[in-house]
């Protein structure tokens, strides 16, 4: 092995651990770069992109796009969600601020699964977003 394909080998594993220390948050690229430039340890944006890809392509990573507005957000599939895909991630987003929250709920599961069976339609829940108001904006508004 040469050492350009172990120093690929080594930022994968970096990046890798970066997304588990993260587990059950969304990420963009750009937190990532930021990162590892925070840790004196720059890796470049393409670097990061084509590793992130292939994560998704593996199925360890989840990609999310919310909007056209937003850039794409990655999660971390850890090793239960991954083996048995039990757990789905349902998205809201606060029309106000903006703020991304992600939901592990089987009572939305239910609803999806009462629409595909009643309603023969299949909901991708990657590209399902709830709009609404956060906790935060609605006290501000009160």
């Amino acid at each position: 092995m040469n050492n350009k394909s172990q120093y690929k080998t080594k930022q994968r594993a970096e990046i890798t651990a970066y997304l588990m220390s993260k587990s059950g948050e969304h990420v963009t690229v750009n937190d990532v770069c930021k990162h590892f430039e925070e840790m004196g340890k720059p890796i470049g944006v393409t670097t990061v992109y084509r590793q992130l890809d292939k994560m998704v392509e593996e199925g360890i990573v989840n990609k999310y796009t919310l909007d056209s507005k937003s850039s794409a957000c990655y999660e971390y599939v850890d090793e239960h969600d991954h083996s048995h895909g039990l757990v789905k991630c349902y998205h809201c987003k606060c029309d106000k601020c903006g703020k991304v929250i992600h939901l592990h709920c089987s009572e939305i599961e239910e609803i999806f699964k009462h629409i595909e069976d009643k309603h023969e339609f299949v909901i991708n829940s990657k590209r399902t977003v709830l709009y609404g108001l956060c906790e935060e904006c609605r006290k501000a508004e009160a």
